[in-house]
């Protein structure tokens, strides 16, 4: 595109009679235009931008499929590897815990290393790691695959948002891009349920991890042809207590809420975690607020509108991560669905998700502000879940279940687009990393926090279902039925809660771009 295009494109966004503070004249809107054209003629990445995001969707879609994929498959390994049922939570939970407390450390290794070395790098390990897993012969060896697995997970999700954030500076084409990188963040756990029992059913539990391999292989060979290093300007020294007292912190948190589900709330182990987690936290705050160079700047986090998305992320991800969880529980168990069939009712979702992601949240960005985009979202998000309250032992698919799915694709195609764009919109490009890492942070605990939360209320409604009645299988299922709609309910209060929430932080109005700003600066 030539200057003179660029400018016709940019004379409309001026006012009337702009003034520069710039004493010399006015910042016309040829002097913008001639700063994009710069800005991009700095940019590397810019001739390839759409390739770039092809391989960034592929490595975010492996991340997240992985959070699914396995679970499908743990009966399956479960009898091949002859492991015990307390033991098989670990399987979830160590990949869990390794991504969760090692992904702020990650985000600033690609800001301080080169996002395109510590995301080649997170890609290798990750499929290295899948493969070991998948290779496994004992219960040791798939925990220790796992919390590999998470660990480099760590160092590549960061990675891919912060080179998202510095590839695509239009702010028309950054919408459009997040809106496909969000679609992907939001109906990638649902495919991984239809993956995962394909998989399983007409293969073996461990293509569930091998098929990781899949995804790393091109990812890897793209981002090696296509993206370009560059060594940070400014390398300042590690944060070594923060990123201690941070770590340590997010695992006490994960792990914490990881024990309610099987130990319940009042355990020692739960509270203790939980109360370290607290202490580990604040301490890392106040670390942030007098080291020289922090692990995350509070800037990052204070500003209004990021604090806002990364609100969204968090309750958006505790909410959804209990349908998934409760909604297969009910199709499998109460109607009957295979492995295939249940992730084959979740697809409509996945393809709404998308669809409002990739095209609605572009054309309402430019027109209303995240303010209206995200609590809209959240309150469809509510109305969804309250409608899958109706639900019953007999429940038809295509009247009862379809219709609040279709809604919830809505729901998370606004919020998991609108917020991972608004978590990096004017972060400083020496920041971009781990600012990409604070907002997957938030949904990682978000996703912790709901399914421990929400299986504990569904188990005590359950046993209080129970309570004077005797145990059939006839009061069996509609404890389970009362355990699942109780979970709903509480969905539906967590979005409501983060609508009001998110409709009091986030500013009005459609956020504005620097266009002088220096996202172009690669790593």
């Amino acid at each position: 595109m030539t200057t003179a295009e660029i400018t016709s494109d940019l004379t409309a966004d001026l006012p009337a009679g702009y003034q520069s503070s710039d004493p010399s004249g006015p910042y016309t809107a040829q002097d913008r235009a001639d700063d994009r054209a710069e800005d991009r003629g700095a940019n590397p990445h810019h001739a390839r931008r759409w390739l770039i995001l092809v391989v960034l969707a592929l490595a975010q879609l492996m991340v997240v499929l992985d959070s699914t994929v396995v679970n499908i498959a743990l009966p399956s390994a479960q009898r091949a590897l002859s492991f015990s049922d307390g033991d098989r939570q670990w399987i979830v939970t160590a990949y869990s815990l390794a991504f969760g407390s090692l992904l702020l450390l990650g985000g600033r290794l690609a800001d301080l290393f080169g996002r395109k070395r510590v995301f080649l790098i997170g890609l290798a390990g990750f499929a290295t790691a899948s493969a070991a897993g998948g290779a496994a012969t004992g219960f040791a060896t798939l925990v220790v695959a796992r919390a590999v697995q998470g660990g480099f997970g760590a160092l590549l999700a960061p990675a891919a948002l912060a080179l998202l954030a510095t590839t695509f500076t239009d702010p028309k084409e950054r919408n459009k891009a997040y809106g496909i990188y969000g679609a992907i963040a939001g109906g990638g756990a649902a495919l991984g349920l239809l993956l995962g029992g394909v998989l399983t059913e007409y293969l073996s539990w461990r293509w569930c991890l091998y098929v990781n391999i899949a995804f790393a292989v091109p990812a890897i060979l793209g981002g090696i042809a296509l993206l370009v290093h560059r060594n940070a300007e400014d390398r300042p020294k590690l944060d070594l207590p923060g990123t201690l007292t941070v770590s340590a912190g997010l695992f006490s948190l994960v792990y914490g809420f990881s024990h309610a589900e099987t130990a319940g709330w009042s355990s020692t182990v739960t509270l203790g975690f939980l109360l370290a987690a607290v202490v580990l936290l604040g301490a890392f705050v106040a670390i942030q607020q007098r080291v020289p160079h922090p692990l995350l700047p509070l800037r990052v986090v204070l500003d209004r509108n990021r604090g806002g998305a990364f609100l969204a992320m968090l309750l958006s991800a505790a909410g959804m991560f209990g349908v998934f969880l409760f909604l297969t529980y009910y199709l499998q168990q109460s109607l009957g669905y295979s492995a295939v069939e249940t992730g084959l009712a979740f697809l409509p979702m996945c393809f709404v998700l998308v669809l409002v992601a990739s095209v609605v949240t572009t054309i309402l960005s430019t027109r209303v502000g995240p303010r209206v985009t995200i609590p809209a979202g959240l309150l469809i998000g509510a109305f969804s879940m309250y409608l899958l309250t109706r639900i019953g032992a007999q429940s038809d698919y295509l009247g009862t279940l379809l219709p609040p799915l279709l809604l919830l694709g809505v729901a998370l195609g606004l919020v998991f687009a609108t917020a991972m764009s608004l978590a990096t919109l004017g972060v400083d490009s020496q920041d971009a990393g781990v600012a990409g890492a604070a907002v997957n942070t938030m949904q990682q605990v978000g996703g912790s926090i709901g399914t421990a939360l929400l299986n504990t209320l569904a188990a005590t409604a359950a046993a209080n279902y129970l309570i004077g009645k005797t145990a059939n299988p006839a009061t069996i299922a509609q404890s389970a039925l009362h355990s699942y709609t109780t979970a709903f309910w509480w969905s539906a209060a967590i979005f409501l809660i983060g609508a009001v929430l998110c409709a009091i932080v986030l500013r009005p109005g459609v956020p504005a771009v620097d266009e002088q700003a220096a996202p172009a600066l690669m790593h």
